[in-house]
């Protein structure tokens, strides 16, 4: 006998939706105006019924193939294996963007002085489960932008300075994700810790992946 809607945590109904409208808007049950709009009422909905109601006139239902491309596709990049032990970004009086696919070492030390330093974690690709970001920051401004799915510890200590720390809900519960651990020094500077892409956004650029998949 299984548990009554109402009686279920309405994450795991909430996810249930977002798959099922995912997987109707890339076989083309769905025009992306309505995906979005129905996207957007999902995310925000806290009635078990009126989330179900979103999806209750849509064809297809999600399979296994389904949830195991979603998992693989929310999942961070972590390909396990030996890479580089430590990598510098310095800048004085510049700025620096670390970016795009790369591999990123155990541990990343960064030392910016009347400068700025942009460290992007998005598309980086993990060897190991976790990463040590170590920072001096004097006079400067740096960003560290985190994936969806990753753990992230902030020990750094801030003298006349500040950090904003700002991380996305996980939108995989099946995963054992990397954890992000950032230490070191502020003096007269900031430090932004947040997620580049929204949930939303991510969910958005997912389903076009499949669309072009399933096309």
């Amino acid at each position: 006998m299984s548990v009554i809607l109402e009686d279920r945590p309405i994450e795991s109904v909430r996810g249930e939706i977002i798959d099922q409208l995912i997987m109707n808007y890339s076989h083309g049950e769905l025009s992306y105006e309505a995906f979005e709009r129905r996207l957007d009422q999902a995310m925000e909905l806290q009635s078990h019924q009126l989330l179900v109601e979103l999806v209750k006139d849509l064809p297809l239902t999600v399979d296994k193939a389904f949830v195991e491309s979603k998992k693989q596709d929310l999942a961070p990049n972590i390909v396990m294996g030996d890479t580089e032990e430590v990598e510098y970004i310095i800048n004085v009086f510049s700025g620096n963007t670390r970016s795009g696919a790369w591999t990123v070492p155990k541990e990343i030390r960064s030392f910016s002085v009347f400068s700025g330093c942009d460290i992007d974690l998005t598309d980086a690709i993990f060897t190991q489960r976790e990463l040590r970001i170590k920072v001096f920051s004097l006079f400067s401004g740096s960003n560290i932008y985190i994936p969806e799915n990753v753990n992230v510890v902030s020990k750094a200590f801030c003298i006349f300075g500040g950090i904003d720390y700002q991380t996305a809900a996980p939108v995989n519960p099946h995963i054992v994700p990397p954890t992000i651990i950032i230490e070191g020094v502020c003096i007269f500077s900031g430090v932004d810790i947040k997620v580049k892409r929204t949930i939303k956004e991510k969910f958005v650029e997912m389903a076009n992946n499949f669309k072009k998949l399933f096309s």
